[in-house]
């Protein structure tokens, strides 16, 4: 018997889609595991985390961006593949939409499907030499100033040689999939997700000259803040946040583990950017 996951969106539509789907896969002999979505926490939960079964053949995902975002976190480090079924505004991580979503899912259910890696980051913060938090991001890390605080001074090195102290609201950590979210509202360059690379884009830097900056995956990314910094926030995918001081060193790199994203024919990259981004007259 095939076991798959359903993420949902708490959103009347998504549910009631939910139902449908949840009751037809039943009726196929499928079991079904499903969650809610929950809903971002400025605080970074570091008890004992509650992880997708092992054995899930796929998961669903009913909702936006961000549900998909908490379906890949449950998911965690392990090899499920995972489909967004789109609701509302076109999501960059949605493969299918809700019309769809019975014929698609038959197709998968008859592993008649094909998926594309996605890189992901791994985050990891020290204080006082002791490992504290240890995060992967599908989209991105960023390091936020809080709306009282002065200028964060962001001291950042890669491969362990300095790079330049930035004084900003903040710094955008992305992989290529995340560079369609929070990094383009902050001016950040589009990537494909086939592109080996890590982009990092300051928030409103206090120097103009600090632009965002493209390099490879391969490299360790290394943060500190200057001393008497205070009030400021790093955030795992929008998901969760963790209280960050100058005793923190923040070490980002490019995790073993990708993410494995169901694809469809027809589902085209580009098609999905020129809508949402309206180009050429394109509609969202």
């Amino acid at each position: 018997m095939k076991k798959v996951g359903l993420v949902v969106k708490i959103d009347p539509e998504a549910v009631h889609k939910a139902d449908e789907l949840e009751s037809w896969l039943r009726s196929q002999g499928v079991q079904v595991i499903r969650k809610e979505s929950a809903p971002p926490d400025r605080r970074l939960k570091t008890h004992r985390k509650t992880w997708a079964p092992a054995d899930l053949f796929c998961v669903f995902v009913l909702g936006g961006d961000g549900t998909f975002l908490s379906a890949v976190r449950w998911i965690g480090d392990q090899n499920i593949p995972i489909l967004g079924v789109k609701f509302g505004e076109v999501g960059f991580l949605a493969e299918t939409t809700e019309e769809s979503l019975f014929s698609v899912a038959g197709e998968i259910l008859r592993n008649d499907f094909k998926t594309e890696t996605r890189m992901r980051l791994k985050v990891t913060v020290d204080r006082a030499g002791r490992e504290i938090i240890s995060e992967t991001v599908l989209n991105d890390v960023v390091i936020n100033k809080g709306a009282l605080a002065r200028l964060a001074q962001i001291k950042t090195f890669i491969n362990e040689h300095y790079l330049t102290t930035y004084r900003a609201d903040g710094l955008i950590i992305a992989t290529p999939t995340g560079s369609t979210a929070y990094s383009l509202a902050a001016g950040g360059p589009v990537i494909h997700p086939e592109v080996p690379a890590i982009i990092m884009t300051p928030i409103s830097p206090f120097t103009l000259t600090n632009r965002p900056l493209i390099v490879p995956d391969s490299v360790t990314i290394t943060i500190k803040l200057e001393e008497k910094s205070a009030d400021i926030l790093l955030t795992f995918d929008g998901q969760a946040g963790l209280e960050i001081d100058e005793k923190d060193t923040i070490t980002v790199r490019r995790d073993i583990h990708p993410i494995h994203m169901i694809t469809m024919p027809g589902q085209d990259y580009f098609d999905v950017l020129k809508a949402k981004l309206r180009w050429s007259g394109g509609r969202v």
